[in-house]
Parts: structure tokens; C-alpha cells; sequence
């Protein structure tokens, strides 16, 4: 990680407020020359890229009238695209392999898409025409190639899942924009639309989120949102839908910051949206946010709300300070304004392809100017990982991190919730009881492996160092039994009479053959973002590594008595409290008050050999 991300923290916010008012007395000049600063989502290059063997794109001149054999060879090429692109498949016709864009005429784009639909029919597919467009010809006739999306729900998962963490700062909109996304109804412009995501009384009354939230927005296999019709319930909309967007609504107020965090560390989301306000512009914990998520190195997209509320010169200031900020050399972005249904599929692509891209969306909750473009997105953004990496998760031993524990009468001792990072991660999560059903909005995390019904596992570390035996009774995945839960699925697990007083956030189910390693004291690679003073031996910061979260103590730097803003260096910490489970190679996060940083867990001391009690 670049430590110029350090520029985000803390001392920042004195700039932010210089560089606000500069923007604002300026902003008249700059603005003229936008269109050469942002790169246009809807340029038409006159080639594309080479056609790649693997992955989940294909290049198709034309698809008229194949013979049998080409047919059934055309239809097995189709399922091959499709578990490159877990479920999903992007088909450009009128383009030959090495990326020329050749065009078809009308009467043969209408035959090639008639073939590529008998195709879909055969692999159980559905396709839509993402857009058209014309190709330079030397012929009065004009000629097109069209680009069409093909998805498939894989036969081992009821719908593909992607999951967006949801930053930005206190009252920039964030639960009224997913609030209209979810619900299909705008808001009134006094917050109606989120009262429906807010869990707690405190958080009706002053309107501000404290707590996680999940919610999810559904995509039938033809690119419609099924919230918006008899779908209401989420067992319903998970019925439904083929494809899943889950919401992760975090806190934007500072004092809420370590839930924040644990929902960027412990949900793990593939995406991250952030969520200004046009009208106050990069304010707050704006800034903060976006060095959270560059951090983690979650892929992020940003959503300029309250466009309704300001001139269209405050909306191009509010753009130019976001410009200014992504192109610094902490973050080395670049910023794509998307102000089309054809931007908006580029942007989608080339988002999930390079992580340097940024799309900018500006719109309104309440006359819904632009909300279409964001639905798009959100249907074409494909997921970050490939089948390849899937099937190597699935070959390893089972292993859980457990964030929630709940008890659920007449079922006893549950465990549910979200899987953690090596992939991806699930969707909301339910666990049913006869005839009462709990929601549960954190839970535990897969990282790996297969989980049976049934299933023999340890569960640890305790106190002590040591891990108990436990079996699964039963699994739920959308208020529904499954038998068997695959890597890069979440679900619900009942434990029957376990005695939950011996359960807590943090440990780990595995499976008993893994002899996991439990530390005391490990080794990390940091950066420190942010510190006042000197960052030296003896200081207690609490560290974020997945779900863990612990206070631990500096024990010694390597090579250096003190660290200072933006420097590196190798740390030795110890938890105060009791062992954890980690890995080499883990993402960590550190923080004290102003006090923050970031790394990576590059040895364990091992506490002892684990111990297996009964």
C-alpha cells in the first residue's frame, strides 16, 4: 500500500478546508475544461481488446444459421463462459477475435441473436441486449455490433452475490438512498425512505445510523429488480432473483467509527460505495472513509446524492473537489462521470477489470434523476473473483470465524452470518424456528472448505488455548434447509444444546484435522496512517485482523525506537485479553483515538500445540 494513503487521515482535515474554499473560488474556470479531464464511459474505440481464453467474454462475428455440431460446440463454449464468469457471460457480436469491430447488418444481427438465444435456452440461460451501436462501413447499409449479457444461475447456488459496504459521512444520505434503491419508492425529502433500515429507536429519532444494517436488492436473470413487485419479503426476493446486491449500511458519525471499520474488515465487501453530499461535499469522515477503504484495497465507486438541493454549479464543485482528491498521489485514480445507460455498462466493465477506475454517479433520492444509471451498474457489475479461485476454496478443510451468536428456542445455540474474505462474500442471512424466524445481520464467516449437516468440528480458542468438539445440527441459507454449504455461501448453523456461554465473537470453527495455530504475540508489516505524536514501544491500540477485534500492546519495533506519520516499519504485538486465531498473510488494521493504521500479519508466535477438549 502506497503510505500516501496517509494524506486521507487526520491532518488532511485542515486541507480539506483550505482546498473546500479554493474550489469554490475557482471552480467557475475549472469547470470548462471537464470534459477533457474525465474519461468519457461512452468513447467507442474502433477495436477491443483481443478475445482472452479464459474468463468470461466473448467475441462472436455473427451466429447465423450453425449446423448441429456448431450449435452444440457453440452451446459448450457457452457453459464454459459462464463458469469463468461464476454465472455470468458477456457476449459481443459483430466482433472478430482479435478485437476488430467488423459490424453485422440488421438482417444478420437479428439471426445471430436469435442463435445466441436457442444457446441460452440449451444451457438454461437467459441473455439481454446490454446496447447497440454503429460501426463505420463503407456501405449505405448501416452496420452494428451489440453487446449481451448471458446469465446463468450456477446449479450449486440459488443466485449470484455480490456485497457493497455503503460509506460516507453523517447526513450524507446513504440509508435514504438505499432506502429508494430497496424499496422502489423515492423519498420525500424529510428521510421517509430510511426509517424502514434503522434497528434502533435512537437511530429513528436523530437519523443517523449507529449500528450495521443489511439490505439487498434483487436482479432477475433479465436484468429487472424483483423488490419492486409481490417480492416484498427477503425469503421471497432470494426466491426470485438470480443475481443479489447486499447492502451493508455502516455509520458515517466519527464516534461510530470502530463499527464502521469492523464492517469493513469483518463483512469483508467485494465493492464499497461512497456516498457524498452535493451540497457539503467532501465534509466529515469523508475523507476517513476513503482511506479506509483504499486501505483494505476494496474497489470503490462514489455517489454524489442531493443533487435535488444544489445548482448545478455547486454539483460541478462537489465533483472537481472529488476529482482533486482521487488524483492525488495517495490514491492515483482515475474518475469517470457516468451520465448514461451506456457509461454506465463501460463503467461497470472496466471498473471490475481495473482498479484504478472510479465512477462517479450524481443523483437524487428524491426526484430520482439518474437512479436508473446506478440499477444498471449494479446488474452488470460482475464478480471480483474467478471459478478457478472458487475451486480451491472448495478443496480446503472447512474453516469459520463466528461474529453472532444467537439462541433461538426450541433450536437452541446458532451461529450465522457473512463469509469472510479469501472470495467473497454472501447475503443476508436467516435463521427459521418453526414458525418464528430470526434475522441475522452478523453472524459467522466461511472461509473455505464444505460444511455438511451433521458435520464433527472444533471450535476455539478459548481462554485457555484450547478448542471444543461441536456438531452441526442443521443449516439454514435464506429461511431454507440445505445440506451442504460451499465455499463462498453463507448460511445460519445450529448447535444445538452447545453451551453458548463458551462461544464468542472472533473464534473460529474448523475442521479438526486442520491443528490450527492460536498466538498470543504476531509479527506485521505496518504503515502507520495517522499519529499526533510518535508511535513507539508499550502503546495499546486495538487491532481489527477479519473479525478479531482485541487490544494488544506494542512490543517491540524492528529497527526503529518510534514511528511517525506515513512511516513503515515491522511491529510486535500481544493481546492482552486472550489467544486468537490468525494467518500469515491477513489484512490487519490498527486504531486509538486519531491513532490508525494499516498491514499485514507476517508471523505467529504459537501459543502451544492446540489442545481438543471434549
Amino acid at each position: 500500500m502506497d503510505p500516501r494513503v496517509s494524506e486521507l487521515f487526520g491532518a488532511a482535515a485542515a486541507a480539506q478546508k483550505s482546498g473546500g474554499r479554493k474550489t469554490a473560488k475557482n471552480g467557475s474556470k475549472k469547470f470548462k475544461n471537464r470534459s477533457a479531464r474525465y474519461p468519457k464511459a461512452s468513447n467507442n474505440p474502433p477495436y477491443l481488446p483481443p478475445e482472452a481464453e479464459e474468463g468470461n467474454i466473448e467475441y462472436k462475428l455473427k451466429l447465423v444459421n450453425p449446423t448441429q455440431c456448431r450449435f452444440e460446440h457453440l452451446a459448450t463454449q457457452m457453459k464454459w463462459r459462464l463458469q469463468e464468469g461464476r454465472g455470468e457471460a458477456v457476449y459481443q457480436i459483430g466482433v472478430e477475435d482479435n478485437g476488430l469491430l467488423v459490424g453485422l447488418t440488421e438482417e444478420d444481427m437479428k439471426a445471430s441473436l436469435k442463435t445466441l438465444r436457442r444457446m441460452a435456452e440449451k444451457v438454461g440461460a437467459d441473455i439481454t441486449v446490454l446496447r447497440e451501436r454503429e460501426v463505420d462501413h463503407n456501405s449505405d447499409e448501416p452496420y452494428r455490433i451489440a453487446e449481451v449479457l448471458v446469465r446463468k444461475v450456477p446449479d450449486d447456488q440459488q443466485f449470484l452475490d455480490l456485497r457493497v459496504a455503503v460509506l460516507g459521512n453523517v447526513d450524507s444520505g446513504k440509508s435514504t438512498l438505499l432506502g429508494v434503491l430497496t424499496q422502489g419508492e423515492l423519498d420525500n425529502g424529510r428521510g421517509r425512505a430510511r426509517l424502514n433500515l434503522f434497528r434502533h429507536l435512537h437511530e429513528i429519532q436523530t437519523g443517523r445510523t449507529s449500528s450495521i444494517s443489511i439490505e439487498i436488492l434483487g436482479f432477475d436473470s433479465r436484468g429487472g429488480v424483483v423488490n419492486y413487485s409481490e417480492s416484498r419479503t427477503a425469503e421471497e426476493i432470494c426466491e426470485s432473483a438470480s443475481k443479489m446486491i447486499t447492502f451493508i449500511d455502516l455509520a458515517g458519525h466519527h464516534k461510530y467509527l470502530k463499527t464502521t471499520i469492523f464492517g469493513l474488515t469483518s463483512y469483508c465487501p467485494d465493492f464499497a460505495m461512497l456516498v457524498v453530499s452535493a451540497n457539503t461535499g467532501i465534509a466529515g469522515t469523508t475523507r476517513e472513509h476513503l482511506g479506509l477503504a483504499m486501505a483494505l484495497k476494496v474497489p470503490i465507486f462514489i455517489v454524489v446524492s442531493k443533487v435535488d438541493l444544489c445548482t448545478k454549479g455547486t454539483v460541478e464543485r462537489t465533483v472537481r473537489q472529488l476529482e482533486r482528491i482521487l488524483k492525488q498521489p495517495g490514491c492515483n485514480k482515475v474518475p469517470m462521470l457516468v451520465s448514461s445507460t451506456d457509461d454506465a455498462v463501460t463503467a461497470a466493465q472496466k471498473f471490475a477489470q481495473s482498479p484504478s477506475i472510479t465512477p462517479i454517479f450524481t443523483l437524487s433520492s428524491v426526484s430520482g434523476e439518474s437512479l436508473d444509471l446506478l440499477k444498471v451498474f449494479f446488474n452488470i457489475l460482475p464478480p471480483l473473483s474467478d471459478s478457478k479461485e472458487q475451486e480451491e476454496l472448495m478443496q480446503q478443510l472447512t474453516e469459520f470465524q463466528i461474529d453472532e451468536i444467537y439462541t433461538v428456542p426450541d433450536v437452541g445455540t446458532v451461529v450465522g452470518g457473512t463469509l469472510y474474505r479469501c472470495v467473497l462474500l454472501s447475503s443476508l442471512l436467516t435463521v427459521a424456528c418453526n414458525k418464528m424466524a430470526l434475522v441475522c445481520n452478523d453472524c459467522f464467516s466461511m472461509c473455505s472448505g464444505i460444511c455438511r449437516e451433521g458435520e464433527q468440528l472444533v471450535v476455539g480458542p478459548t481462554d485457555a488455548g484450547q478448542f471444543r468438539e461441536l456438531a452441526v445440527c442443521s443449516i439454514q441459507r435464506n429461511r431454507s434447509g440445505c445440506r451442504v454449504l460451499r465455499a463462498g455461501q453463507a448460511a445460519t448453523l445450529a448447535l444445538g444444546d452447545f453451551d453458548r456461554s463458551l462461544l464468542r465473537k472472533g473464534m473460529v470453527m474448523v475442521s479438526p484435522e486442520m491443528n490450527p495455530t492460536i498466538c498470543w504475540r504476531f509479527e506485521a508489516e505496518i504503515v502507520l496512517l495517522f499519529h499526533a505524536k510518535t508511535f513507539h514501544k508499550g502503546f495499546q491500540v486495538t487491532v481489527h485482523v477479519g473479525n478479531v477485534r482485541q487490544t494488544a500492546t506494542v512490543e517491540a519495533l524492528q529497527g526503529k525506537d518510534e514511528l511517525r506519520t506515513g512511516e513503515k516499519a515491522g511491529v510486535r504485538f500481544k493481546f492482552i485479553k486472550h489467544p486468537e486465531y490468525l494467518k500469515v498473510g491477513a489484512k490487519l488494521l490498527f486504531r486509538e483515538g486519531a491513532t490508525k493504521g494499516i498491514g499485514q500479519v507476517t508471523k505467529l508466535q504459537p501459543a502451544s500445540q492446540y489442545q481438543q477438549q471434549p
